[in-house]
């Protein structure tokens, strides 16, 4: 399972992209995914991406409105109840697992389902982080893997977001990506049985993505790909969900594809039920098929 953070392909050549172009035409794909409707921040999505909720406390949400670390605070104290993960369900059923995180912030998973992570490795030096994340894949039976890329979203705020150095860090995330993909192409039996979800926590224009109201910052892509996905469009595969165009959903009503179903998409791909309490994908429907 491959984050890509802030990456946008189609603005980038197929040529200088063809790892992330060769997953989106192979894989059940849509660029018109939507991010969490409350923030577009890196620690609220990657919470909603974990968790399968909402942002919002109040209305069952996963509570997370910050987006700096802060040492020794846990999802459960900010949605002010228990809440599990893709994680913690994974290794309750006795998987393993492991977190390749980019940023300190992530530490906060680590911290709130403590046991459920066998590997938490941080390196925010985004090459040497896939590398060891790839060397991981290669030398361990790992049923569950979240790799965090942060290279365009640390560009995108130091240079600007869509800008030429942003869009050359996209061309270096596809060589990141590539990488992860060839550790598990080495192994046979990883390669025949091995899925991918790969999403975006948001978008972006300019000098930041915070404006939850922004279609360059709610705008991201979502893909399953690998043996037995079937290769098309995600909307076209999903009758049920609705392609948003440049609309702003609430959680009412028809859903369009969204980063937080990541969750319970992982959980589907491994055999295992939603999370309990989840709000997104929580019936398993998002087909892949």
């Amino acid at each position: 399972m491959t984050d890509d953070p802030g990456a946008r392909p189609e603005k980038v050549q197929v040529d200088r992209t063809p790892v992330l172009h060769r997953l989106l035409r192979e894989g059940a794909a849509t660029t018109h995914a939507r991010t969490e409707r409350e923030l577009t921040d890196t620690l609220p999505n990657h919470t909603g991406m974990l968790t399968g909720l909402r942002v919002d406390a109040d209305r069952g949400g996963h509570g997370v409105t910050w987006n700096v670390e802060r040492p020794g605070t846990t999802v459960q104290e900010a949605a002010g109840r228990p809440v599990g993960s893709v994680l913690s369900a994974a290794h309750d059923a006795g998987l393993t697992t492991a977190l390749f995180a980019g940023k300190a912030k992530f530490r906060l998973f680590d911290d709130s389902w403590p046991g459920a992570v066998d590997t938490f490795v941080l390196d925010e030096r985004p090459r040497s982080l896939v590398a060891r994340a790839a060397a991981d894949l290669a030398e361990t039976d790992r049923d569950l893997t979240f790799v965090h890329v942060a290279l365009p979203d640390l560009v995108g705020h130091a240079e600007g977001f869509m800008g030429p150095a942003y869009l050359d860090a996209v061309v270096r995330t596809d060589r990141l990506v590539g990488r992860l993909l060839a550790a598990l192409a080495a192994d046979p039996e990883d390669a025949a049985e091995v899925r991918v979800v790969l999403t975006a926590d948001h978008g972006g224009r300019g000098p930041g993505h915070s404006d939850p109201t922004r279609f360059v910052d709610y705008r991201v892509p979502f893909l399953v790909w690998g043996p037995g996905v079937a290769a098309g469009d995600l909307y076209a595969l999903n009758p049920d969900y609705r392609d948003p165009g440049r609309s702003r959903p609430s959680y009412d009503g028809a859903q369009p594809v969204r980063n937080g179903d990541l969750a319970n998409v992982a959980l589907d791909l491994l055999g295992l039920p939603a999370l309990a309490g989840s709000l997104l994908d929580a019936e398993q429907d998002l087909d892949w098929e």
